[in-house]
Order: C-alpha cells, then sequence, then structure tokens
C-alpha cells in the first residue's frame, strides 16, 4: 500500500523540527539511579547532631540565703564546750573491785557485792531477811589483800535473803542380785538463796604484803 504525498510530507517535517528542537533546546529527564541516589541538599545538615547525656554526678540544689544562715546557727549550737577541770577525788572501790570469801555452815563461798550465791538451808531467815555474816576469811581488793588468822577482825558481809528452795533432784537407787531387791529413792536437798550487799569493816585489818 502507497503512502500518500501528504503523509510523507508531514512525516519529513516532524523528525527535522524534532532534531532543530534537540539541538537547540535539548530536554534531559532524571534516570531512575540519579533519582534514588541523589538527595534534596534542603535535608543535608549543616553540622553535626548534638547528643546530651546525663550528668555524672547531680548537681548541687542551691541554698538560699536563710537556709544557709539557719544552718550555720545550728554548727554554732553544736559546737563542742570547753572541757572543764576535774580534780581527782578518792573514791571507794567499785563493787567488782573488791571480793572476800566467807564460811556459812562447814563450807566456804567467794562473794562480790551485787550477785547472789546458793547456800546451804538457813533456819530461822525468811524471803527479804537481811542478814550478817561475820565468818569472814579474806579480803581482797585490786591493791591490797586482808588475810584473816582465821578470821578477818570486824570484817562483815551484809546480804539479803532472796528465795528458799531445793537442789536438783539426787535419785539413790539401791539393788541386790538374785534377791529380787530394788530401791529407787529421790533426794532434794533444801537451799537458800542469798545476794551480796556489801563488805565493810576489813579497813582497820592490817595489810598483807607478799615478800619479794
Amino acid at each position: 500500500m502507497a503512502s500518500s504525498p501528504s503523509t510523507l510530507a508531514l512525516c519529513s517535517s516532524f523528525s527535522a523540527q524534532c532534531k532543530v528542537s534537540h539541538q537547540h533546546n535539548p530536554l534531559t529527564f532524571p534516570s531512575k539511579s540519579s533519582i534514588s541516589l541523589s538527595k534534596p541538599s534542603s535535608l543535608k545538615l549543616a553540622s553535626p547532631p548534638i547528643l546530651f547525656t546525663k550528668p555524672a554526678f547531680s548537681p548541687v540544689p542551691k541554698v538560699s540565703e536563710s537556709e544557709s544562715a539557719f544552718i550555720e546557727a545550728e554548727f554554732d549550737e553544736r559546737a563542742p564546750e570547753p572541757a572543764q577541770v576535774v580534780t581527782a577525788t578518792k573514791e571507794e572501790p567499785r563493787r567488782e573491785d573488791i571480793y572476800a570469801v566467807v564460811m556459812v555452815g562447814s563450807r566456804q563461798y567467794i562473794v562480790f557485792p551485787g550477785r547472789y550465791i546458793y547456800t546451804q538451808r538457813l533456819k530461822g531467815a525468811n524471803v527479804s531477811d537481811k542478814i550478817v555474816l561475820n565468818k569472814v576469811l579474806l579480803v581482797g581488793t585490786k591493791t591490797t589483800t586482808y588475810i584473816g588468822k582465821p578470821i578477818v577482825t570486824n570484817a562483815v558481809v551484809h546480804a539479803v535473803v532472796e528465795e528458799q528452795g531445793l537442789d536438783p533432784k539426787v535419785v539413790v537407787f539401791k539393788y541386790k542380785k538374785k534377791k529380787n531387791y530394788r530401791r529407787n529413792i529421790g533426794h532434794r536437798q533444801p537451799n537458800t538463796r542469798i545476794r551480796i550487799i556489801g563488805i565493810t569493816g576489813y579497813q582497820d585489818y592490817p595489810v598483807t604484803t607478799l615478800d619479794s
């Protein structure tokens, strides 16, 4: 099928126009790769971002002038007072600095003021009764010792009765072989608990010293 002369003329004119426009006003279209790689200049940052970190120590709170004056007043009140001069005086020995050895019945006991001991039953002594032990064989302190011959003259131990009780039970078992003899007997010895109040009257007795 033959093309008409008008169609050929139109095609030739169109191709010529395209060549002319391409030479004088070229049109460029960005490719897909250039669009994906390129970034607008408006998104670029002028300086790197600043990272804020938490300080290692907590900030010191500010104190107003009134609060600071109040704190100074507290420190002034707590200031140590000047030391007072104390004169040395002769004091009696403390309760634990003195001891004695007394005889109650047929037994000897070492006693300290403020402590209690268990002795044999004291006949006729009731609870809260005050008693005096005058058979003192020895009195000792941190610096001196008074040894009786056989007792320390005028030395007495003051005590008070606290309880009248019994010792733990003792079992007495009797047995005879081949005789069918069995005896089981229990016994509790009565005792008295006394608390030592003080030791007095030993000061006039001569002090015993050890020969070096």
